[in-house]
Formats: structure tokens, C-alpha cells, sequence
């Protein structure tokens, strides 16, 4: 199978930066600002989006205001009409109701395949935080709630190393057991490579259906978008972006910004594999990120764009007063 025809036609693009981009930033960011984003992110034609997440403020200050980003944004008209789908992260039970209160329809569950990161993240065991998941896919498949799954570390750990493909399997067989309708498996601190990609994947698809599958990069290394290719070569068609290449993660050290959405819709739109998202509304949207956060922001295509129209990331020109 070509990478320039995918078994399931268009690529579907899962939105993160308003979530796993701004939980990174070292304050933050104001609500107004999140809802910004993803409004920006809704009329540029993104209808995957997800806005925040339902965790502990203490351990993610930057997600605190979720429960007001979320209202405002699941009450919001133009997102309804767009058909957007928001989503929300969620740890436990607690979380399930909060994100259900501010009007989530769709919530995601987050696992680790290594047991270090597992207990560093969410202080429990591997097989403990799965029987949680099973609890909060339960509570919300009552709710009539979608529940989405992601297997961090399925790449490396930046605490164990190498982690065995069986362990990211049993975490992601467990997780489409419990009711998720999607897994993201996730390069958490970006070290994986186009052959690992392959011979990561293609194990796992033996295990698991395509399209029960997306994948989650980050750049690290600068391999993101070969490891799309790669993973567009085994018919996987979702792939998680953050607008700007915004990101990391807290509990991993060393990890940089996600894949940024720019990047990825580049070559996407050279392919013919993204229509219906504009381009240059994503841009837009990351400048206007940009001057709320007040530093560059990495994604290749966006500076590219920036600098060939000679703006900072504060609007001005270089060299104006």
C-alpha cells in the first residue's frame, strides 16, 4: 500500500495543542486565550479538537480552567454548526463528571506501557490504571459518551529505555477492551524513527484493527513527519498534531513540542490527503497563540511563513519601534 493512497482515504488530523500544547508552558495560559485557540483552530477547519483536560490543578496548573474553557466552548455556535468534536482528558471517575458537566461529549483515557512512566504520571500501576479506564469507559458508555485511549511511551521511556512491543499491545488490547474507539499510541519524548515506526506498527496491527488506531509524535529528533509517512505506508490515517508544534510533557524529561499542525498539513495538502482545513487560518491561529505566550514557536512551516512576511511573534516587523 502507497503512502499516496491510504486504505481509508483522507487523513483525519486530532487536534492537541489546546491541551497537550499548553499544558507544557511554564505559566498558564489565560482562558479567554485557550478559547481563542480553539475557535481559531474550529474556523481554520479542524473538526477533531482537543480543549482541556480534568485533572488535578496541582499537578497541571496550566489545565486548571478547563472546567470554563470547556462550557464556553461546548455552548459555542459556530463549533456546533462546524461539527466539531471536543474532546477532553480525563484520569478518573472525578474527571468523567466534571468533563460531563461542562458539556464534553467526547473524553480521553491515558495509559502508559512502561511501568516507571505509569507510576511517575498517574502514581499507579500499569494494571491499575487500566481497571480505572474500565471504570471511566463504563461510567461514560452509560452517559452516552465517547471515550478515546493513548498508550504513552509505546516508542521509549525516558526512564526505562527500550520498551517491548508485547507491552504496548496488552495496553492497547486492553484499552479497545475497556471500550475506547480509538488509540493514539504515542512517541511520548520523540524518539522514534520511520524503521521503528514500522516495525512498532506492524506488530500491533497484527494485534489490533487500523482503524482502531492513530498515532501521537513528537519532534524531538526532527522524525515526525517521516514517521507519518511510515505509518501512511500501514494504512494508519489519524494522526494527533498541536497547532505551532506546541507541547511536551511535564512527567517526561527531554520531551519537546508535538508534531506541529502546520508541518503536517504541508505535506498532507501535497499528498491530497488533508482538504478542508485551511492552511493559512492555522497560521493564523498559532501567530495569535504566539503573541499570548510571547516566545517563537517551532513548527518549521509556520516560522518559514512568519519570516517570509517579516513578523516577530510579537505582530511587529523586525527592526520596528
Amino acid at each position: 500500500m502507497s503512502a499516496l493512497a491510504p486504505a481509508r482515504g483522507e487523513v483525519q488530523i486530532v487536534e492537541v495543542g489546546p491541551r497537550d500544547g499548553l499544558q507544557n508552558e511554564p505559566m498558564p495560559v489565560p482562558v479567554d486565550a485557550r478559547i481563542a485557540l480553539v475557535q481559531d483552530l474550529a474556523e481554520a477547519g479542524l473538526t477533531r479538537i482537543e480543549c482541556g483536560a480534568f485533572v488535578r490543578p496541582e499537578r497541571v496548573p496550566q489545565m486548571a480552567s478547563s472546567d470554563a474553557v470547556c462550557r464556553a466552548l461546548t455552548a459555542d455556535v459556530m463549533i456546533a454548526a462546524r461539527g466539531v468534536r471536543l474532546s477532553a482528558l480525563v484520569p478518573n471517575l472525578i474527571g468523567l463528571e466534571r468533563a460531563r458537566a461542562a458539556g464534553v461529549r467526547e473524553v480521553a483515557v491515558f495509559a502508559a506501557a512502561s511501568e516507571t512512566f505509569s507510576r511517575r504520571n498517574v502514581n499507579q500501576s500499569i494494571d491499575e490504571a487500566l481497571r480505572s479506564h474500565a471504570e471511566v469507559c463504563a461510567a461514560a458508555g452509560s452517559a452516552g459518551l465517547a471515550v478515546r485511549g493513548y498508550v504513552s511511551t509505546a516508542f521509549g521511556c525516558p526512564y526505562e529505555g527500550e520498551v517491548a512491543v508485547s507491552a504496548v499491545i496488552r495496553v492497547t488490547d486492553a484499552l479497545l477492551r475497556n471500550g475506547v474507539f480509538e488509540v493514539a499510541i504515542s512517541d511520548t519524548i520523540g524518539v522514534a524513527h520511520p524503521a521503528q515506526v514500522r516495525q512498532v506498527m506492524r506488530e500491533v496491527l497484527r494485534a489490533v484493527p487500523a482503524r482502531s488506531v492513530a498515532l501521537h509524535f513528537h519532534d524531538t529528533r526532527g522524525t515526525a513527519l517521516a514517521n507519518v509517512l511510515a505509518a501512511l505506508d500501514l494504512e494508519v490515517t489519524v494522526f494527533d498534531a498541536s497547532a505551532g508544534g506546541l507541547g511536551g510533557c511535564p512527567f517526561a524529561p527531554g520531551a519537546t513540542g508535538n508534531l506541529a499542525t502546520e508541518d503536517l498539513l504541508y505535506m498532507l495538502h501535497g499528498l491530497g490527503l488533508a482538504r478542508g482545513v485551511d492552511l493559512n487560518a492555522v497560521v493564523a491561529a498559532s501567530a495569535r497563540v504566539e503573541r499570548v505566550l510571547g516566545r517563537h514557536l517551532p513548527s518549521r512551516y509556520y516560522r518559514a511563513v512568519r519570516s517570509a512576511t517579516g513578523r516577530t511573534h510579537d505582530g511587529s516587523r523586525p527592526g520596528a519601534s
